[in-house]
């Protein structure tokens, strides 16, 4: 099966520099342009050097995916560049954060913000884009397994990710009469694979060097706290002994976005070695007992000579 998007124009939003920049390449190597959003002009920027490096073509397109006025400009930016718009990528949010005891208002209201304006406002607009030029587009939204299950401090997380899910749903039913496809993909905590992000914060990520309050921010120290997460040495969690990359997501959400999947709409897609599918008492063998998944297959060709330089 040969999988192609030649002739398809993506968007990204949230673009830099782990999932976002993982999937925006693995859409250009698989033949699509690719606009690179995020709020952050520098990492949109940083996106498209590393298609650009690797063959592809990409342009930036930063913005506030919250500000309507903004959504608006960069779409209309990409239509009159590349003439429409096939793919969109909803993966802009915050991470972070803290407990439900300890959240402040504040960062519960953007991070939710965040999550539900920029999946509305370019599903909303991108899908009247396909619609009225007869487009049989795909629309994706990155979750997460916070998004279907608990998980301690990440109250904010949980919360608008478990909203992605079903707003997914939801726009697959509105979208359907139109042949555009709505789905989701959940990542869990993938170990980055991008060279400049390597290089800036070290190798491995959430599994090999687990953060010290859990996944989200330090609760206080009040004499009537409890411990809401285990803190000692943990036993492997993951079946297949890995969660995977960006660029595991990558070719799965080109997959999604590709002609193969024509009747796929209102879906979640899993990539995670198994950890979402384990009973809770499952303990894995450990990791040097497991067989592990086939070699990865790399998109970031620059990367990979970089190594082999090294």
């Amino acid at each position: 099966m040969d999988i192609s998007l030649e002739g398809k124009v993506a968007l990204v939003t949230g673009a830099g520099p782990n999932i976002g920049s993982g999937v925006a390449l693995a859409l250009a190597r698989y033949g699509a342009v690719v606009a690179c959003n995020d709020i952050d002009p520098a990492a949109a920027k940083t996106s498209v050097e590393r298609i650009e490096r690797n063959g592809g073509t990409a342009i930036a397109v930063p913005g506030d995916v919250t500000d309507e006025e903004q959504v608006t400009g960069y779409l209309d930016r990409i239509v009159a560049e590349f003439g429409h718009i096939d793919i969109v990528v909803n993966n802009a949010a915050l991470l972070g954060g803290k407990g439900v005891l300890d959240e402040s208002s504040e960062f519960f209201s953007r991070a939710v913000h965040v999550a539900a304006m920029g999946n509305f406002l370019h599903t909303k607009h991108v899908g009247r884009h396909m619609a009225e030029r007869g487009i049989r587009g795909s629309i994706v939204a990155i979750s997460s397994s916070n998004g279907w299950s608990g998980s301690a401090g990440v109250i904010a997380y949980a919360f608008h990710k478990g909203g992605v899910n079903n707003f997914v749903r939801a726009a697959a039913m509105d979208l359907a009469p139109y042949g555009i496809r709505v789905n989701s993909f959940t990542p869990t905590a993938p170990t980055p694979d991008n060279p400049e992000l390597i290089a800036e914060r070290g190798a491995g990520g959430v599994l090999e060097r687990p953060r010290a309050h859990g996944i989200g921010g330090a609760t206080g120290d009040e004499e009537w706290r409890r411990p809401s997460r285990w803190a000692g040495d943990r036993a492997p969690l993951v079946p297949m002994g890995t969660t995977g990359t960006p660029t595991d997501i990558g070719h799965c959400v080109a997959w999604m976005c590709s002609d193969y999947a024509r009747l796929i709409t209102g879906c979640d897609f899993v990539v995670d070695g198994g950890a979402r599918a384990k009973n809770f008492a499952y303990a894995p063998a450990a990791a040097g007992d497991l067989a592990g998944p086939l070699p990865l297959i790399p998109l970031d060709v620059t990367g990979e000579l970089d190594k082999e330089m090294s």
